[in-house]
């Protein structure tokens, strides 16, 4: 009987030493992330989840990861920084998740960071494009997509010198995220001997952008830089186009979403933005995009956006590397796969992405679509 006890213990003990990686047991990998569920992009945060959601259960449908099923659990931050930070001490201290992906927001993933790191758990594929997100070197950061910065920097003089504009000048949110889309704007137009003749910011959460829009079309500006979002972006074009104010608009990946021509109707028209992944819509031309669309629709009954397809591929991101790590799920062996991982260009458009131990950027390519009778329309290749 003790023998049969001891081996019986040893056993036991062989068990929780194999599966003793938080997050991860025999049968299951809990991942984590943070959205804005209720705050001022909510539009985006709920699409990223059904985007994971589906893939989730795509994934778990074909047998998990090595065996394993994917068991995914969302906080909202109401794009609250605090509630991110919030957020993410319950999901690394008390449910104990394996990694965090997807987080939406830039101050948000700056402020959850920490939490994860003293954790040792992964920031996987943040849904902002901050170089925050990848600099300075963590080995615990991950990004997929080209930064606010380089995308505004590589745009912006190209579309100045398509537009012949003849002062150009910037709009945006007074945080992380908007003065990424300025910083680039003005490293590009600094290579081209031009400076941002006006700058007018606003508070994250403001509605009305009156004084803004004043301030632009009072310095004559006839090409503006849309640090923006949803709303701002929406308030600020509108308030132009009723002030008789048409300047060229042009905005990051964060304003490239249906919402904007949804809410924001006709006079969206004519507003350019960078993006990496395309808007999948359902009677797109490319017939792979037209059924994944569909399959998502007929899930969660609505359409899917830009925001469902970076959900979407953030989670089958992460089964590709933790596939690659093997049984031994750790994070160690997470980070090992990953360094050496190439995910090819998607159907969505996106270029390919590579990973190595001194590179935590996937890619550093955007292209340009323009809204087009309430529809985006791409207008560029990925510029280098």
């Amino acid at each position: 009987m003790k023998i049969r006890h001891l081996i019986a213990t040893a056993a036991l003990l062989a068990t929780g030493a194999a599966f003793a990686q938080q997050g991860v047991s025999k049968n299951e990998i809990l991942l984590g992330s943070i959205q804005d569920l209720s705050g001022p992009i909510a539009g985006f945060g709920k699409q990223v989840r059904l985007g994971m959601m589906l893939a989730v259960d795509e994934i778990n449908e074909q047998g998990g990861v090595g065996g394993r099923k994917l068991k995914l659990l969302v906080e909202d931050s109401a794009y609250d920084p605090k509630k991110a930070f919030l957020g993410a001490q319950k999901l690394v201290n008390q449910d104990k998740i394996f990694a965090m992906v997807g987080h939406i927001g830039t101050a948000h993933n700056m402020a959850a960071m920490p939490v994860q790191f003293e954790k040792n758990v992964v920031n996987f594929f943040p849904v902002t494009a901050a170089r925050e997100m990848y600099e300075p070197y963590h080995k615990l950061k991950y990004a997929f997509a080209a930064t606010y910065y380089d995308q505004m920097r590589t745009a912006v003089p190209k579309l100045v010198k398509e537009k012949g504009a003849k002062k150009v000048c910037s709009m945006y949110q007074d945080d992380e995220f908007g003065l990424e889309v300025l910083r680039g704007a003005e490293a590009g137009l600094k290579a081209v001997n031009i400076e941002i003749a006006e700058k007018t910011s606003y508070k994250r959460g403001a509605t009305d952008f009156s004084s803004q829009i004043a301030r632009l079309q009072a310095a004559n500006c006839d090409f503006v830089v849309m640090g923006t979002l949803i709303r701002e972006t929406i308030g600020g074009i509108a308030t132009a186009r009723k002030l008789g104010f048409n300047p060229t608009f042009i905005g990051s990946s964060g304003a490239y979403t249906d919402l904007i021509h949804k809410l924001g109707g006709k006079a969206m028209d004519g507003f350019y933005a960078t993006h990496t992944a395309q808007h999948p819509y359902l009677d797109e031309a490319s017939q792979p995009i037209r059924f994944w669309a569909s399959k998502y629709k007929t899930k969660f009954n609505e359409d899917p956006t830009v925001f469902s397809v970076y959900g979407y591929t953030i989670i089958n991101a992460f089964a590709t590397a933790a596939n690659k790590a093997g049984a031994n799920l750790t994070t160690d062996t997470f980070v090992k796969a990953m360094d050496s991982t190439t995910i090819p260009a998607d159907i969505f458009g996106s270029p390919a992405g590579t990973w190595t131990a001194t590179k935590r950027l996937g890619n550093d390519k955007s292209r340009l679509s323009q809204l087009q009778e309430a529809r985006w329309k791409v207008v560029s290749d990925y510029i280098n």
